[in-house]
């Protein structure tokens, strides 16, 4: 048996950290044949014979075509797989088959079957070595292990395990039921036969514990396996211990006369074989289990803590009377802990699977006790898969035992009902069904059935959902509860009959009375019902959009749709005729006719529910001013005056019907106010506001250009303008209905084919109307101005140059282009209403203290605002420059408008990039104009107003992004306008005193790194234009913005000696780039150099490229140090060894363009000597670098496992002491790999070094 003499792990406690590993003393010396006498030997080792005294065997051919000892045979590349790998990789075979074959070669020959079983786990592990019959005999388990890793492919840190792709997946599946099938074919008599059970642990066991991943990733999964088909085989020895035990108490019982002792005999043998066997099984499952599972159950690899994990989980379900313990359930509870999600998953699961089977709960008690709250906790998960597993846990924890869970546990599942995550949601919404809407006293239901009817036996279990909803205080997300629990509950939700009875029946006695806030849950709720069963898709932000649906849900969609409606083609009038005094029930009630199937009411004659609803709409529609329910009723009447339906025309009448009677009410109305004038009274403001609230309403989804509300709106307009009297509610409300009638004249122009009366009537009305939005802008009303800058950017924007575009070239007349006052107009309400502190605005609304919604709300209507506004700039309505007063507040305003600004900007760089540039430097240049006038002209460059102004220009600098070809122009314009600004006036002390604008020039220093090499050559021509020779001469304070900038345009350009030095160590380079055969372009682009330094410095706007002139694709940060600092590195240079960080600084490839500018002298001056340099250079790193690998004689490893000091003893330790799976990363083989072709870089010959000197544990 595998007793104390079988190879356990050695103790590596040893600091040398050589202990660790398996030793497999089972010697080929030692082996004898068990041969077939009759009798069992007593388990010890497994001998084997001396091979000195043994000859050498051929080694026979199986069935497969497979040579036991792994080798292949050459057949060719189109023979049959030869090895137990390519067989069991391939799969075309059986795996029961292949097992046979196995099994057939071992009893003729079980060292060679051996030697291929042990062969084909170490080429599942990904190693190209092979296990010979010399090694087998000859060799321990730890040279064997340590050969084989010495024999991986270097070239790649892929093993089969890992390799994606279905041929890989299918392999994983083959390799565990191989060793499955294996097991269960052996477990009569191989596995009891002493030898290979024990060579098989010895061998996982060692390679278990390597460094290598592969191995260990292999060999923990196959020794799992192994462990999993060997608990399948005790459940089945103990099934017959019981049974043999039942028979011979039967048979023992019997009287003296009827018993048979030879059967009690028999029996008695049979009862002790089998407890030998269990015996013996169960050594063979503690070695793996301490010997592998103990240990790898915390390993650094996920994937391995996963497999340990998940197999232990199958483990207690299969074997519970043996494994259901707290010694086994420990490891599972506390890897819950594990900092990796695809960990926790598995534990979860392996939960699961336990607490599904009820008759287990017992066992399970000490473990949910001590558990429960890291499982409760981790309905919170980071990672949404464990967080819907552990719900789904939860629930089964409840379904098995209502007192495991608290109050509290529940609530904590409960709010995630309302998950932006549809999946926990829906989980959640699982365990709130289980926990509050399932039925547990069916006769009181019953009971309930028979009082109330026999369409509503979920009476309680609504009124109970309507008090969750409530008592959640999230109303806003019913839609959401809804959702989380259609899966689930779905017979309870759309029971519309029992809500509409609750709703409408009065209630009997003893019964509770839904109060207002109920029934308002309740047709939120029912609402929400409608719409999923009608469209059968989860709600706006929950899920990534409309799915297609499969035949059955679109039948289950129909039905549900049918169903709604002829429930509410009833019900719906009678529930407005209750409700119809509350606003927020109409409102909700109203949405309801949208999920109609509305051929109903015509093919099931159901006109006279029509006349009800309709005439129900009416008196809603009379009674109500609220914004809410009157566009309510707007989008029903658009909704059932479709014309794909018959039931349109009956529908028409009534509406025009309603709009008569409410124009000539409001007609009247404003006859009677005009005429009153300063003198109408509350009674005859209300009449106007009434009535144009409710046709405003109706014009946003209707055209009733028939009845020509904008004249009396107009005239609303005008008055208020004129008297300055009119309340802000009607002139909101009138310039609301104005707008929607221009926009149906407009529609009807466009559709049609217009006259030229009809556009000049059109244009007329457009700019009358845009006149009065303008005189609003000064109205003393916020509402008011807000309500005419959002109609009058719409309208501008509606009403712009792209009106004509599609070949409506017919509507030009109809453009409109604001003047310079308008949009100096509107950029001033936006300066004045959207970048305030939130200070001022608590002032402007007369210290009425906000609360945090409103805030929320405020800020809304202020983004609202300036993206109107910024719209107009990005197509070009406005003009670009008025977006400076825009940009200069984006470090102010970031959290607040930072994306509104942002993508204005990147906007208007799409349209022009060089008024855009122009914009930005406007921007800041009216920045520094304010500092200037707040501090006067000696500015302090320290304070943190000028370090703001640099912080914008250099967030401004960032937006040019790394593509300077793109951006030359726009950047070269903008250095052009700021040294414009800098020395625009001169100092009225004299010219010995700074121009007053100097100190803008370090502000400008920001966008130099945006500059080409010679284009910052060209800038710094400019610049001189404007110095004097004094100012050159010039150190003090007050001259060193003059002297940054200065320095910053020198640095990489001809002056800089920077650039002499990277001409110098570029030649190597240079070389590369010659033998290649560019033909040299240097003498083209110096005189492309000489011509371009006055080209564009002289024109107002725009820059030219010059034609033959080629700039660099990327600059050095290198360049930008002190020329001083570059001048004293030269020396360096010439030293430097290739494939160092100079040499890769000016790389051809990084820095091609700078090289193109060198002169053709100085390129053939160094090529010799770079090109000598670097073959002997080549040369000597190669041969170090090689001999360093071929001298080599440990491995390199892609993981380093977890030390295995004390393991027996961790296994009572808690899992923050045990789970160490946090460690330094290591270099893996492929990153070996990558670093090895750069043969020049001396710091890889350091990293090599230091990387084959590994510590090994």
């Amino acid at each position: 048996m595998i007793n104390s003499e079988f190879p356990v792990l050695q103790d590596s406690s040893n600091e040398s950290g050589q202990g660790d590993t398996v030793s497999l003393s089972l010697s080929v010396s030692e082996l004898d044949d068990t041969g077939e006498g009759k009798g069992k030997k007593k388990r010890g080792r497994p001998g084997r014979p001396q091979a000195t005294n043994k000859k050498a065997r051929k080694s026979p051919v199986d069935k497969g075509g497979r040579r036991p000892n792994g080798m292949a045979q050459q057949n060719g590349e189109g023979g049959d797989p030869t090895t137990l790998f390519e067989v069991v990789k391939l799969g075309k075979s059986a795996m029961q088959s292949v097992v046979d074959d196995w099994i057939e070669s071992y009893k003729q020959d079980r060292d060679m079957a051996l030697l291929d079983l042990i062969n084909f786990f170490i080429q599942c592990s990904g190693c190209k070595g092979t296990v010979r019959i010399e090694m087998f005999r000859n060799m321990q388990n730890a040279e064997i292990i340590r050969k084989m890793t010495e024999e991986f492919d270097e070239d790649s840190g892929d093993y089969p395990l890992t390799i994606a792709g279905p041929q890989w997946k299918k392999f994983r599946y083959n390799f565990c039921e191989f060793i499955g099938v294996l097991i269960r074919q052996c477990q009569y008599s191989i596995i009891y036969d002493e030898y290979m059970m024990d060579t098989v642990i010895s061998l996982l066991t060692g390679l278990s514990d390597s460094q290598v991943r592969a191995f260990r990733h292999t060999s923990t999964l196959a020794a799992m396996k192994l462990m999993t088909a060997l608990v399948n085989v005790a459940l089945n020895l103990s099934i017959n211990q019981d049974n043999t035990q039942r028979q011979y108490e039967a048979e023992r019982n019997k009287v003296a006369g009827k018993r048979a002792t030879d059967k009690l005999e028999l029996l008695l043998e049979k009862r002790k074989e089998l407890q030998e066997n269990q015996d013996e099984i169960e050594n063979m499952m503690n070695s793996i289990f301490k010997g592998i599972f103990v240990h790898r159950y915390r390993d650094a690899i996920a994937e391995i803590r996963a497999i340990c994990i998940e197999e232990i989980g199958v483990w207690m379900k299969l074997y519970s009377d043996a494994f259901l313990n707290d010694s086994y359930l420990k490891y599972v509870g506390w890897t819950l802990h594990d900092r990796q999600g695809e960990v926790r998953l598995k534990c979860l699961k392996a939960l699961q699977t336990l607490y599904t089977n009820r008759g287990l709960f017992p066992k399970l008690e000490l473990f949910t006790n001590r558990f429960k709250d890291r499982i409760v906790s981790m309905t919170l998960d980071k990672e949404y898969d464990v967080a819907v597993e552990a719900i789904r846990l939860v629930t089964l924890i409840l379904h098995g035992s209502e007192d495991a869970l608290s109050n509290e546990d529940c609530e904590n599942v409960y709010h995630l009902v309302y998950s932006a995550h549809r999946p926990v949601a829906v989980a959640a919404g699982e365990f709130l069904h289980r926990k509050l809407f399932s039925r547990h006293d069916p006769q009181a239901e019953e009971a309930l059935a028979k009082r109330r009817g026999r369409n509503s036996p979920n009476g309680n279990l609504i009124r109970m959902l309507v008090l969750f909803f409530l008592e959640s205080e999230l109303h806003e997300h019913a839609a959401y509860l809804v959702d989380s629990l259609w899966d689930s509950s779905q017979e309870l939700l759309k029971d519309w009959d029992c809500m509409i009875e609750l709703l409408l029946e009065e209630p009997v006695q003893g019964e509770e009375v839904l109060g207002d806030r109920h029934e308002s849950a309740l047709i939120e709720l029912m609402v929400c019902t409608i719409r999923q069963a009608a469209e059968a898709h989860p709600p706006v932000g929950r899920g990534t959009g409309k799915r297609v649906l499969t035949a059955k849900e679109k039948k289950t969609q129909v039905d549900d749709k049918n169903k709604l409606t002829e429930h509410f083609i009833i019900a719906l009038p009678m529930l407005l005729s209750k409700y119809q005094a509350d606003a927020e029930k109409v409102a909700n009630l109203l949405q309801i006719p949208q999920y109609f199937d509305l051929e109903v009411y015509s093919s099931g004659r159901m006109e006279k529910h029509l006349d009800a609803l309709l005439k129900q709409i009416r008196v809603v529609v009379e009674k109500h001013t609220e914004t809410e329910v009157l566009e309510a009723c707007s989008k029903t009447y658009s909704i059932l005056c479709s014309e794909e339906y018959t039931i349109m025309n009956r529908v028409d009448i009534a509406r025009s019907q309603l709009i008569d009677e409410l124009t000539d009410r409001f007609s009247h109305s404003v006859e009677d106010l005009l005429q009153e004038g300063d003198e109408a009274d509350d009674d005859d403001i209300y009449s106007v506001l009434s009535s144009l609230k409710k046709l405003t309403a109706f014009h946003n989804a209707h055209d009733l250009t028939k009845w020509d509300l904008f004249k009396n709106c107009y005239r609303l307009l005008k008055m208020g303008i004129e008297q300055g009297s009119m309340p802000e509610q009607i002139a909101v409300q009138a310039l609301q209905c104005s707008h929607y009638s221009i926009l149906w004249q407009l529609v009807r122009i466009t559709e049609g084919s217009p006259s030229k009366d009809d556009l000049v009537a059109l244009r007329r009305v457009v700019k009358s109307f845009l006149a009065v939005c303008q005189q609003c802008l000064s109205n003393v009303n916020t509402p008011v101005k807000e309500q005419a800058f959002m109609l009058l950017c719409d309208l501008l924007m509606i009403f712009s140059h792209q009106l004509t575009t599609g070949s409506r070239e017919a509507l030009q007349p109809l453009v409109f282009n604001p003047d310079n006052t308008l949009q100096s107009e509107l950029l001033s309400f936006v300066l004045d209403h959207v970048f305030i502190d939130q200070d001022d605005e608590n002032q402007s609304m007369e210290g009425d203290e906000e609360d945090e919604a409103n805030k929320i709300e405020a800020l809304h209507k202020r983004r609202n605002l300036l993206a109107a506004f910024s719209k107009l700039i990005i197509y070009d309505i406005v003009d670009m420059p008025a977006a400076a007063d825009i940009f200069k507040h984006y470090m102010k305003y970031y959290n607040d408008y930072g994306d509104i600004i942002k993508e204005t900007l990147s906007k208007t760089r799409q349209t022009d990039k060089i008024q855009c540039a122009k914009t930005l430097i406007l921007s800041l240049q009216q920045l520094f104009n304010e500092l200037v006038q707040d501090q006067g002209p000696n500015l302090d460059r320290t304070s943190s107003h000028v370090s703001g102004i640099k912080e914008l220009a250099r967030r401004f600098a960032l937006t040019f992004g790394l593509d300077q070809i793109k951006t030359r122009e726009a950047v070269a314009t903008l250095h052009k306008d700021g040294i414009d600004f800098a020395f625009k006036f001169p100092n009225p002390k004299g010219a010995e005193y700074p121009p007053p604008n100097l100190a803008f020039l370090e502000v400008l220093c920001e966008f130099s790194s945006k500059l080409l090499r010679q284009d910052k050559k060209t800038v710094h021509s400019y610049l001189e234009k404007f110095m004097t020779e004094y100012m050159m001469e010039r150190r003090e304070d007050v001259w060193l913005p003059l002297i940054a900038y200065r320095n910053s345009l020198l640095t990489g350009g001809d002056e800089d000696r920077m650039s002499v030095t990277t001409g110098s160590t570029t030649s190597r380079a240079s070389t590369v780039r010659s033998k290649r055969g560019r033909p040299p372009l240097h003498k083209k682009r110096t005189d492309a150099d000489e011509s371009v330094d006055g080209s564009w410095v002289m024109r107002n706007d725009t820059i030219q490229t010059p034609g033959g002139l080629q700039t660099p694709q990327l600059t050095s940060t290198v360049l930008r140090e002190n020329p001083r600092q570059a001048a004293e590195h030269i020396p360096e240079q010439d030293s430097s060894e290739p494939g160092s960080e100079p040499d890769y600084i000016h790389n051809p490839q990084m820095q091609m363009s700078w090289l193109d500018q060198q002169k053709m002298d100085e390129v053939n001056r160094k090529e010799r000597g770079g090109m000598n340099y670097m073959k002997a250079r080549s040369g000597g790193v190669r041969q170090q670098v090689r001999g360093l690998m071929e001298d080599d004689a440990e491995p390199i490893f892609e993981d380093v496992m977890m030390s295995s000091r004390g393991q027996l003893e961790d296994m009572n330790e808690e899992f923050e002491d045990t789970m160490v799976i946090d460690l330094p990363p290591s270099r893996n083989r492929r990153e070996r790999a990558e670093l090895r072709p750069d043969f020049f870089d001396s710091t890889a010959i350091i990293e090599d070094d230091s990387g084959f000197g590994m510590q090994m544990f």
